[in-house]
């Protein structure tokens, strides 16, 4: 019997007790399941089964690498397999603790469940309200007693971003304090995604929906990524900022602070001058900026090595391809409230290559200075 199994995550820790509260009243048969990283400390993660009437057991697994969220994904599958043999359980509800993202887990399931489990949908439980406050927040998750390792360095505003935009269903519970504002921001930061209100009934339904791991990982690389349109609504804006003309890196380096300042949200892919074949991941939250090589332009690529590249990956350059640069440009989104479009695309536009830097050609822009050194040469 393949058991189905669903995903539910997110930092705000009361709206997803919430969600899954929801789904073990209205499901009949459906048990969930959740790892409690908190316990990390003490060296063990500690494992929590319930249904709608209560406890079922309690377990606790040990540390692996001293890594809590390892610990996790080595205790989860055989937890559900063992639920998936038991012959009565009809749902299993993953419930996540606060900071673990449900694009990990999502992986492990579709990975190892085998014929024994469905990965059926991943839901991330949102509290209009405090969509803001949580993606402005640049504290570390070590600093809020979130992390689930000793290395671990995400902060609460970047982790909860990818926790937002991963899952395709969105389960809101009935925020009162949320304004226009706040439903606005969540709109535009995840546009695709179907929200869901908790106690209306949709929520058993949209557990079964169905789920594409491979799909989902594809739609979060940079090079392909589902990112917002243009907007204005409720004084909540979302900027896309597209250019087929590299960066000079010193003058972005220098802008970097403002730039990831200039938004409660960024992302996208771009384009430096003096590394023309790299694809630059761009990835802000809350003021504090990742910046990541994410492989070569597929322009750069000989032609034998496009069958080698993932179909989706070689669709999302077709759409935008340039005549001179092919996929090589800069498409960077921002969404804040209060957003100075304005200010921003000038600050933008000012750290390009100039008309007579752009016109001195590729093998000239290679010797610019390397400012980006630091943040994307690996040290050895």
């Amino acid at each position: 019997m393949t058991l189905p199994v669903v995903i539910v995550g997110g930092l705000h820790s009361d709206a997803r007790r919430s969600a899954v509260r929801e789904l073990l009243t209205t499901v009949p048969g459906s048990v969930a399941l959740h790892h409690d990283l908190s316990t990390a400390a003490e060296g063990t993660v500690r494992r929590l089964v319930r249904d709608a009437s209560g406890e079922q057991s309690r377990g606790e697994a040990p540390l692996v690498n001293d890594c809590a969220c390892c610990a996790l994904r080595e205790d989860l599958v055989p937890e559900l397999r063992r639920l998936a043999a038991d012959g009565v359980t009809r749902l299993a509800v993953v419930e996540l603790w606060d900071s673990v993202e449900p694009r990990a887990m999502a992986e492990v399931v579709a990975a190892h469940g085998g014929a024994a489990l469905d990965l059926t949908n991943v839901i991330t439980a949102v509290d209009p309200a405090l969509v803001l406050p949580y993606l402005a927040n640049g504290d570390d998750l070590a600093e809020a007693g979130l992390a689930s390792a000793v290395t671990d360095q995400r902060t609460v505003g970047d982790t909860w971003a990818r926790q937002l935009e991963y899952a395709p269903v969105l389960a809101l519970v009935d925020g009162a304090d949320a304004a226009a504002g706040d439903r606005a921001l969540l709109a535009q930061l995840h546009p695709a995604a179907r929200r869901v209100e908790t106690g209306t009934g949709e929520l058993a339904r949209v557990a079964f929906a169905g789920f594409d791991a491979e799909a989902a990982a594809a739609a979060q690389h940079p090079a392909c990524a589902r990112l917002p349109h243009e907007a204005d609504e409720a004084g909540v804006a979302t900027l896309v900022w597209h250019r087929h003309r590299p960066f000079h890196p010193e003058r972005l380096y220098e802008a970097l602070e403002d730039l990831a300042c200039a938004a409660a949200r960024s992302r996208g892919r771009f384009w430096l001058a003096d590394r023309p074949d790299t694809l630059l991941a761009w990835d802000a939250a809350g003021g504090a900026l990742c910046v990541e090589n994410g492989g070569p332009w597929l322009a750069s690529l000989p032609d034998a090595a496009w069958e080698m590249v993932p179909p989706v990956r070689r669709a999302a350059a077709a759409l935008g391809w340039h005549p001179e640069h092919g996929d090589c440009c800069q498409h960077l989104v921002f969404t804040s409230p209060g957003l100075d479009r304005e200010g921003l695309a000038r600050l933008l536009e000012s750290c390009l290559l100039t008309d007579a830097e752009y016109a001195a050609g590729r093998e000239a822009w290679k010797r610019l200075p390397t400012a980006f050194g630091a943040l994307l040469d690996p040290v050895s």
